[in-house]
Formats: structure tokens, C-alpha cells, sequence
């Protein structure tokens, strides 16, 4: 039982799953739209500007500018950041690093007026339990809802946020580590949310929970006013690479699709609304990082891994015809190939019946779409971004600072202008075009680029493909149960709808089902779920079922029952806890001297350094302990790092002899972190204890090392004070296994003494 006190902890949290979750049952009405969205010209309000494609129908633009004054409305050094920026409604919004190089230092997003740079508000979190660097910051850039005016952003560290894009008040967040095991490595790679009618789409490689154990890159649809999620779906697991790979929407033979590349190494359609997968093309056993571009029902796109078809060849650059294409996609139904051409993150774009693809070394291709014949090669410079048009140009911009205003001809391009950056500032983000203007970010400064006393003009943008109506098909052919996930508390209630979809990925209805459960609770036939009321930690699976003139249909969702603390974990049922986030796949039962552990174990690739969660990510002012004992590397010697996590902050017993307390791992040396000495021994049980509190606008940190079975220290091994501070986040565990295994046992959290 919890004291009154640490209870009241627990009903804040609830009370907003539960609005969050009655606002998703009731909102199904809202998904009646089937026309992807239609846009302002002027606003480029994602990452390739209102049609995907790096295309503006904007004219009266400069031929070139320098970075001295010539063309320059506006610069602001302030703000120099890797992240392409986006505008909406004379706003414009970029993610930046918050203070950089000082103890206070994490991401943020902000929102200047577009015509004078101006500061109207921002909004900054802390990074935590990742290994991206800090320069890393603004790798993904952030969306823009043309229909709510709301922004939707994923941080490096995996926070999704959606905010108000007026004010930039947080309408609600996903820490999609804690919640989902999202992975956030040093590569800092982080993906572009998509939105279609009320859904907003992201994705990354997971680590979840029961059968999404089991890395994967996987998808996730949220309802977009409340974040409750609506659909799941995965690629092929273990996949290779995380994957920045843009999706692409648009619409094959009437039918919505949204086109990735996977963390896998293939290519997908999928219909946004369900998920459900309509082909792939198998080209690469790397992920994939270029953003696909489609024309006309052509996908193009690139990589530069391993050929499928060919390993020994690196690299590609191929057409699918999508409106042709079905299932599983094999090399000889490709419209062309040219194999060994290294695309790894830029999208291609396609003008005036061309095909502009740059290559990962800085070649410029010049590609006849039809048949894949190349027309021009011009070398650009080294590691260039994504191409845009606008005006009868081609903008491109290299990592070296080197900006490049090109013209197309017969022949290919010619170059009309260069503009070289000062010597260090580099070019890591793509410029964008927005109401006569160009914006471009570089890791020195950030410059808005125009004719002064120039009004915008442009044209109109042209009607894209179209969805058949959906009253031409009234068939259900899939099932959607939603919330798809969910963490309820013992006793609490949520409603379900149940959606009908025609097999176009269409909605059209909800619809009356019969239900069933598996790990216990109750579902009235109105579909309101209650959770089981006993006080242990349950997995849930919820099936709706309907009789349709297709057949037996069903859709299952799938609800983590998360009880108030305190929580004990001995694995006396020799079971990995079937609810921790990011645990099933990297940890196995074991019999260890006649005693039931979990084993962290060391033959998983890429998967011996990792964290898991435990539940609640509103938790606060908790202590979490568990008993350790770390194998010996027959060969040298090296143990394990073994450690827990509180409030998102780790505390880890290191190999080298070290108890240390840190939050993001990269930023030790300034951002937070306190390291002491402690010599400890392979094949010896030792106790970890860790424990926060929240304190006068800071959280301080405590940790215990002994041996087990000796009497616990009075006194902290270690201590720390973080004044810019994680007030809140999940218990869990840290490990590297990478050069010895380790054991864990007697899990325990308990709320903080009074």
C-alpha cells in the first residue's frame, strides 16, 4: 500500500489518460476526410514545402546573395542551428540547441516572425538517457497542421511534442523512450512527423513490449489533438540501422499511401490511415536513409548500402511505378536501376520532365525519369542536402558552406551563382522558400534572403492525384481498435471504438463488435474496457471481432495495467516482467545458485548497451534498488556496467571502478554529471540503491553501492544536485554487456520516506 501522500502522486496522471483517452473514443466522426490536405503555396510548413518535393510555385526570388549584406533582409547568429526550418502563417519555427556549451543546455523550438526574425516565444526541454551529442540537436525538423495551426516536433532525446503554434503552450507529449523503448543513438537520428487528416505519424527504431520486444522500426499513428495512439505497425525486426528516410504522401490508383524508406533496407507503401502495408521493395540489407519522391505514381529514391540484388555493388538510384505495384516487389518489375550510385539522406526532385538526384560524394545526376538515362553528372561539393526549385532554379547547399544557384537546360544545369560561407560555417540543412523570401540555416547563423520592396507572387499548386470517393466502396475490410495503446491503473475504466476502413485504407464507420480479453479486466459491449483491480503489473490484450462480407475481421489492442507503487520484481516465475519497455529482448530468466535472476546478456548485436522502463513516465521523489553481479570476460578481464534509472538519470556501478550519476550521456563534462571511485569484484552480489527528490526547483540525486547481504551504508556513496532538472520519468535499468554479462535480482521501487 502507498501513503496517502505518494497516492496523490499517481491521480494527476490518471486523470489526464483518461481525457486523453475519452477525447480519442469520440473523435472517429473527425476522420471522415479523404483528400490528403490542401495547402497555402506560400507556406512551407513541413521539411520539402507544401507538396513534399522540394518545390516552390513562388517567384521574384534572388539569383544570389552574400552573406555580407548583398540580399540579406535578415540574420540572426542566435539562432544557427542543423535543422531546417518551416514556416506557417507568417511564422516561422526551427529547432535550435537551448544555451548551448553550458550547464543548462538542451533542445528547444522557436517561433520568429518570418518577415523580421523576431522572437515570439520558444519552448525548451532538457535531453536525457541518450547518446546523441549535443551538436546533434535539430536533426529532424519540426511539422506545421495548416488546418489547427499546431506544431508537432521529436527531439533528439525522443520527446514528441505538440504545441500550440501561437503561443507555444504544450498540448501534450510523448517520451517515446519511456513509453515505446524509440531508440536514441549517437547518430542522432530522429524522424519527420507527418500529418494526414487527424493523425499525426512518426516513427523510429522501437524496443516496446510482449511481442514488440523485439527491435524493430515501426510506426506510430497518434490522434493529433490528444496523442492517443490509433494504429501500430513494424517493419521486418533487428533491423540493421535507425533511419531518417522522410515518408512521402500521396495516392496510387486512387488509394492513400505513404512512402519510407526502413531501418530494414526497404522500401514500403502504406496506407497512413491504417498502417497496413501495400508493397515493398526489398533493395538493401542497411537501412535506408533517403527520402523516397513521387511523381506521377513514380516513386524514386535511393541508398547507398549493399545491393539486395547484387551485395557486392554499393548503391542506387531506381523507379517503381506505384500505381503497378503490389506485394513484394522484385528486381525485374523495377521502371529502371542504376546500381552503384552511393544517395544516402537527400531527396531527389523532379522539374520540367528531369530528375535531379545528388549523390553521397556531391555529384549532381541529371536523370532522363523515364528511363533512368543519365543526362548530366556535376560535381558540387561534399555532402550536399536536399535540392529545391523555385523561381526557374535549383538551390543547393553543401556541408562545406558552399550555396549554389543553378539553372536548368537541354544539357543539364548551368551554374548562375555561388555563394561561399565564411570559413567554418557549415551547411547542414536544406533552405526553404516561403512568401518571396529564402531562409537558410547554418551552424553559424541563420539568414533570411529576399528582394527588399518585392511583393510575393506565385502560382497556384497544381491539383494533385485523388482518392476515389469513398461512398464507391462501402465494404469493411479492416479493423482499426483504438486506442491501440494504453496504460491504465488497476480499476480504471477507458472507452474503445471499434473503426470500419474499406480496403483503400478509407474510414467509414464505427461499428458494433464482440469482444474478448486475455490478462483479465472487463468490456462492456459498448466497448468500455476496466482494468483488473488487483495491485500487480498486468499485459492486457483486447480483440475486437465482426463478421463482414469479406470475412472474419479482427483487431486487437493492447493495454499495460501499471499499479501504484510500491513494486517488487524477484523473477520467481522465471519471466522477463512482460511490461517493462525495452527488457524482453536483451534479458532472459535464469537459475543462478539456486536463486531465479535475470541475465543482461552479451550475444544480442547492438542490443548489450541499453535501457529499459518500468512504467509511469509522471513518477517523482522514488527510489529504485536491485541487486547486481557482473560475470568476467574470460579473455580480459572486463565486467559489466550495471545501473538503474530514476526520474530519467542513471546511476551506473562502470567497469572501470566508478559509481557515477549522469542524464545525457555525451554533455558529462558540462551539462550533469558526478562520477567517484568504487572498487568493486566480479562474481560478487552488490546492492544498487538510487533515489530522487525534488527540492526548491532542483532534483537531487543519491546513490548506495555494498555488498549484499552486508548492512546497508547510513551514508550515500554518491550525491549530486542538478539545478536544471528531470523532475519526473520512469524507473528502470541501465546495462553494457558488451564484454561480460551480468545478473540482476530483487528489483524493488518504493515511493520516497516522509
Amino acid at each position: 500500500m502507498t501513503s496517502g501522500n505518494a497516492a496523490a502522486r499517481f491521480v494527476r496522471p490518471w486523470s489526464a489518460l483518461r481525457r486523453l483517452l475519452l477525447a480519442c473514443a469520440f473523435s472517429a466522426i473527425l476522420f471522415g476526410s479523404q483528400q490528403l490536405t490542401a495547402v497555402e503555396p506560400v507556406d512551407w510548413y513541413q521539411w520539402r514545402g507544401p507538396e513534399g518535393d522540394g518545390i516552390s510555385r513562388e517567384k521574384n526570388l534572388p539569383d544570389t546573395w552574400s552573406p555580407k549584406g548583398e540580399n540579406v533582409l535578415w540574420a540572426k547568429e542566435e539562432y544557427a542551428t542543423r535543422s531546417t526550418p518551416i514556416t506557417n502563417h507568417g511564422k516561422l519555427y526551427l529547432v535550435t540547441r537551448y544555451k548551448p556549451e553550458t550547464t543548462e543546455e538542451g533542445e528547444q523550438l522557436v517561433c520568429l516572425n518570418a518577415e523580421t526574425g523576431e522572437l515570439i516565444w520558444s519552448q525548451h526541454h532538457n535531453v536525457y538517457l541518450s547518446d546523441a551529442p549535443a551538436e546533434r540537436v535539430g536533426w529532424s525538423s519540426p511539422v506545421a497542421d495548416p488546418k489547427t495551426g499546431n506544431i508537432y516536433w521529436l527531439g533528439l532525446g525522443c520527446q514528441f511534442v505538440c504545441l500550440n503554434g501561437e503561443t507555444g503552450e504544450v498540448i501534450w507529449q510523448h517520451s517515446l523512450s519511456e513509453e515505446y523503448g524509440m531508440l536514441s543513438t549517437y547518430g542522432g537520428r530522429t524522424n519527420f512527423p507527418k500529418i494526414i487528416d487527424d493523425l499525426v505519424i512518426i516513427s523510429g527504431v522501437m524496443t516496446q513490449w510482449g511481442e514488440h520486444a523485439i527491435p524493430a522500426h515501426r510506426f506510430i499513428g497518434f490522434d493529433k489533438r490528444t496523442g492517443a495512439a490509433v494504429w501500430f505497425e513494424i517493419t521486418r525486426p533487428k533491423p540493421e540501422d535507425t533511419t531518417y528516410s522522410t515518408p512521402f504522401m500521396t495516392v496510387f490508383n486512387g488509394q492513400a499511401a505513404m512512402v519510407f524508406g526502413g531501418g530494414d533496407g526497404s522500401v514500403y507503401a502504406m496506407q497512413p490511415r491504417t498502417g497496413q502495408i501495400i508493397w515493398q521493395y526489398d533493395c538493401s540489407n542497411r537501412g535506408i536513409n533517403t527520402p523516397p519522391l513521387v511523381v506521377d505514381g513514380v516513386v524514386y529514391c535511393g541508398h547507398r548500402e549493399q545491393n539486395s540484388a547484387d551485395p557486392r555493388v554499393l548503391g542506387a538510384i531506381f523507379a517503381i511505378d506505384g500505381d503497378k505495384a503490389t506485394g513484394q516487389i522484385k528486381e525485374d518489375e523495377l521502371k529502371w536501376k542504376l546500381p552503384g550510385r552511393s544517395v544516402e539522406g537527400s531527396q531527389p526532385l523532379l522539374i520540367g520532365g528531369r530528375l535531379y538526384v545528388i549523390e553521397d560524394g556531391g555529384t549532381l545526376v541529371v536523370i532522363n525519369p523515364e528511363n533512368g538515362e543519365i543526362i548530366q553528372e556535376k560535381k558540387i561539393g561534399r555532402r550536399p542536402g536536399s535540392l529545391i526549385y523555385g523561381d526557374g532554379k535549383l538551390y543547393c547547399c553543401e556541408q562545406t558552406g558552399n550555396f549554389w544557384v543553378l539553372e536548368p537546360t537541354e544539357e543539364g544545369v548551368k551554374e548562375v551563382a555561388r555563394v561561399r560561407m565564411a570559413s567554418g560555417e557549415e551547411i547542414l540543412a536544406a533552405p526553404i522558400i516561403s512568401r518571396g523570401k529564402i531562409y537558410l540555416a547554418t551552424t553559424k547563423n541563420f539568414y533570411c534572403i529576399g528582394k527588399k520592396g518585392v511583393a510575393p507572387e506565385f502560382d497556384p499548386i497544381p491539383a494533385g492525384p485523388k482518392e476515389v470517393p469513398v461512398a464507391d466502396d462501402q465494404t469493411v475490410a479492416h479493423l482499426q481498435l483504438a486506442p491501440v495503446e494504453a496504460m491504465l491503473a488497476p480499476g480504471q475504466s477507458t472507452p474503445y471504438q471499434v473503426r470500419a476502413y474499406n480496403k483503400h485504407g478509407q474510414y467509414l464507420k464505427l461499428v458494433e463488435a464482440e469482444f474478448s480479453i486475455e490478462g483479465g479486466g472487463e468490456i462492456s459491449a459498448d466497448g468500455k474496457y476496466t482494468a483488473p483491480a488487483d495491485n500487480e503489473p498486468v499485459a492486457v490484450k483486447i480483440t475486437a471481432k465482426i463478421t463482414a462480407k469479406s470475412g472474419e475481421l479482427t483487431s486487437v489492442a493492447r493495454v499495460r495495467v501499471i499499479p501504484p507503487l510500491p513494486w517488487k520484481f524477484d523473477f520467481s516465475d522465471k519471466k522477463v516482467p512482460v511490461t517493462w519497455i525495452g527488457a524482453n529482448y536483451r534479458h532472459q530468466p535464469k537459475e543462478l545458485d539456486g536463486e531465479s535472476v535475470l541475465v543482461k546478456v552479451s550475444t544480442i548485436p547492438k542490443g548489450t548497451r541499453s535501457q529499459s522502463w518500468m512504467g509511469w513516465t509522471s513518477l517523482h521523489d522514488y527510489t529504485i534498488a536491485a541487486d547486481v553481479n557482473s560475470t568476467a570476460n574470460a579473455d580480459n578481464g572486463r565486467r559489466a556496467d550495471m545501473g538503474l534509472i530514476n526520474q530519467r538519470y542513471t546511476l551506473d556501478l562502470m567497469d572501470k571502478g566508478q559509481l557515477q550519476i549522469r542524464s545525457w550521456v555525451p554533455r558529462l563534462e558540462l551539462r550533469f554529471a558526478k562520477t567517484v571511485p568504487f572498487e568493486w569484484e566480479a562474481g560478487q552480489w552488490y546492492t544498487l540503491k538510487f533515489q530522487s527528490e525534488n527540492h526548491d526547483g532542483q532534483v537531487t540525486l543519491r546513490g548506495k553501492a555494498w555488498k549484499r547481504g552486508e548492512e546497508e551504508p547510513k551514508d550515500w556513496t554518491i550525491e549530486a544536485t542538478d539545478a536544471v532538472p528531470n523532475t519526473h520519468g520512469s524507473p528502470g535499468l541501465f546495462g553494457n554487456s558488451t564484454m561480460a554479462e551480468y545478473y540482476i535480482d530483487n528489483v524493488e521501487v518504493t515511493s520516497n520516506p516522509k
